[in-house]
């Protein structure tokens, strides 16, 4: 498998995306967003009364990354004890969406949220649409990070009468969604939708 097939099957299992932006001062931020891919494009939205957002939009360039904790790495010394995870980056100018395919977009981004939601929910209205930024960033310019595996310790841990002693792994660590909770304005009876019940994550 390439390291773009795997980059793009980290962004189809992360549920937020953080992006970076600075402002006219050179003040830099990261913000978390929803986002989904389409295709060779990562698709992301925000407040269009966001000056961060309309500075995207306007085409400063940017860092838009998805990082999955696989893990914690536990070795004998704290200096090797990390974590195993996969981390897509990509880089580049957004463009912004409009029309049927910023629509478009925008169910994508339901769709990976929440698989099925799209189809019940209420469409966006115009009003909606217009007070959101949507954007796309094309998977052109990326890298893939990964990390995974046992505890590389230092040889002199191993053999050390102390230090050998103490245990080292990993620890999992795994994506879990509780029990739906109905909110107070939905009729008593509505069931829970079973897009809802049965949601999984890749």
């Amino acid at each position: 498998m390439t390291d773009i097939a795997v980059l793009k099957q980290v962004l189809d299992a992360g549920l937020v995306a953080h992006v970076a932006v600075h402002d006219d001062d050179g003040q830099p931020y990261v913000i978390p967003v929803a986002y989904a891919r389409r295709g060779d494009h990562v698709l992301f939205h925000g407040s269009s009364g966001s000056r961060l957002f309309r500075t995207l939009a306007d085409g400063q360039p940017t860092c838009l990354t998805v990082t999955l904790l696989d893990g914690m790495v536990l070795a004998r010394s704290a200096f090797e004890s990390s974590m195993n995870y996969r981390c897509a980056m990509v880089l580049g100018v957004a463009t912004r969406l409009s029309g049927d395919d910023e629509l478009d977009a925008l169910r994508i981004i339901t769709e990976h949220l929440l698989p099925g939601r799209w189809e019940e929910a209420r469409q966006p209205t115009p009003k909606e649409r217009a007070a959101t930024i949507t954007l796309s960033l094309d998977l052109a310019e990326c890298s893939l990070k990964i990390g995974e595996g046992l505890p590389e310790d230092d040889p002199a841990d191993l053999v050390d009468p102390v230090y050998s002693k103490i245990w080292a792994g990993t620890v999992p660590i795994r994506e879990s969604f509780g029990e739906p909770i109905t909110d107070h304005h939905t009729p008593a009876g509505v069931p829970v939708p079973h897009y809802i019940a049965n949601w999984t994550r890749p």
